[in-house]
């Protein structure tokens, strides 16, 4: 009885999302909160995060002043409080276009450029664009698990390529060929890469621009680690072969400037035949824009300032981090026997070890230290140890994992 009423139960018509639930299970985050629940409370070390490419938390990884202060004035200007454009505001997308056509064989007109925010939600805005009933596209492994949690949710079925360490993690463009067919609608790659640190030369691009062709779709060119190079190959953006077919580049500020946390990127068609226009894949973009939220405003507001007056020396100093950083780890992993680079875990020199993942979960709680297992970027039983950080938290880092080994290293 409920006021005098008698009530009957109920039976809710509602129930989860089945793909949302599932979903997650492809990506960083939901492992990072697996292997962060391992952490020992009792440990009062500092915990070593060695772990994500977010290197904002350590001092000398800040950004810009440049950057900070044209947030500051789009703030103060008050000409930012609105609600924006469903595509960014028009001087964003201006300074995008500029900023990008000064490595391109041809000009970018701001009708090119939708400000996203952050490169997320560029993969959303793209993957929601192109699918469509039996689509299917390739992705590579190892990658950036996100693509597939996102094929998953939009019905897209995901194929896979390898990539070959043998050739410095160059697609694998034979496989590519077997692997398409008429319902094939893209293939994704990541340069530099992520998690590999490969850049691919121009030559490779260029081949892989003209498979695509052949097979007749498009190219999506995640570069968000654009110009973050400091190996002998320079970067070279996929869109200089939009000519020969149809790229669609995602980028953000979010690792140049190091401010994940502000949320801005950007998708780029670069397509001087007009091909994807003529396919519909602009309304479709368009389309979804219309349904979905916009970055904020004041930082697109910013974006103009950020992009012109940001100096060499601010780049050359991160690149010049990275590298020391690059080369400290690299010297050190070399003499912890069970770990190889580019980072392969060898079992069979340690004892209570199931996988990758055991692995990291373990480290976790006996060093409070923090790597992200292969299974995270699609390479099962290899290790993403990430090097942007503070050199003092590399140096400890390298001897708890060192530490780490001993303790469970086979016994002779």
């Amino acid at each position: 009885m409920e006021n005098g009423t008698t009530t009957t139960r109920k039976i809710w018509n509602f129930k989860e999302t089945e793909k949302l639930v599932s979903a997650p299970n492809l990506t960083i985050r939901i492992i990072l909160d697996k292997l962060t629940s391992c952490l020992n409370n009792a440990d009062t070390r500092p915990v070593i995060p060695l772990c994500l490419a977010d290197p904002s938390a350590f001092p000398c990884f800040r950004t810009t002043p440049i950057a900070e202060d044209a947030i500051v004035d789009a703030v103060r200007s008050a000409k930012f409080n609105c609600y924006s454009p469903t595509v960014g505001i028009l001087p964003a997308r201006r300074a995008v276009a500029e900023y990008l056509s000064q490595d391109l064989p041809y000009k970018l007109c701001p009708d090119d450029i939708y400000l996203t925010s952050g490169c997320i939600q560029a993969i959303e805005v793209l993957l929601s664009a192109l699918a469509r009933p039996n689509a299917n596209i390739l992705l590579p492994t190892p990658g950036f698990l996100f693509y597939e949690a996102r094929a998953a949710f939009t019905h897209i079925e995901m194929r896979h390529f390898n990539l070959l360490p043998e050739k410095e993690w160059e697609v694998d463009l034979n496989a590519v060929e077997s692997l398409a067919d008429e319902n094939t609608v893209a293939i994704v790659i990541i340069n530099p890469g992520n998690p590999c640190g490969n850049v691919y030369t121009d030559h490779h691009l260029k081949k892989v621009a003209e498979t695509a062709r052949k097979l007749g779709i498009l190219v999506i060119s995640d570069e968000v680690y654009a110009h973050l190079a400091f190996g002998s190959k320079p970067f070279v953006p996929m869109g200089v072969f939009g000519s020969i077919a149809p790229v669609i580049t995602l980028r953000s500020i979010s690792k140049m400037w190091i401010v994940p946390g502000w949320r801005l990127g950007w998708l780029v068609t670069n397509d001087p035949n007009g091909i994807l226009k003529e396919h519909g894949v602009i309304d479709s973009i368009t389309g979804y824009l219309n349904i979905s939220s916009d970055p904020a405003t004041f930082i697109q507001g910013a974006i103009p300032q950020i992009l012109k007056n940001t100096k060499d020396d601010f780049f050359s100093k991160i690149v010049n981090m990275l590298r020391e950083d690059a080369d400290f780890c690299y010297e050190r992993i070399k003499d912890i026997p069970c770990i190889t680079c580019q980072v392969q875990l060898h079992l069979n020199l340690l004892e209570d070890i199931e996988d990758d993942l055991d692995f990291c979960a373990k480290l976790a709680r006996e060093e409070s230290m923090i790597i992200l297992p292969g299974v995270a970027v699609g390479l099962k039983n290899w290790l993403r140890i990430t090097f942007a950080c503070e050199p003092s938290y590399l140096e400890d880092g390298v001897q708890r994992l060192n530490a780490f080994y001993k303790r469970h290293a086979k016994k002779q």
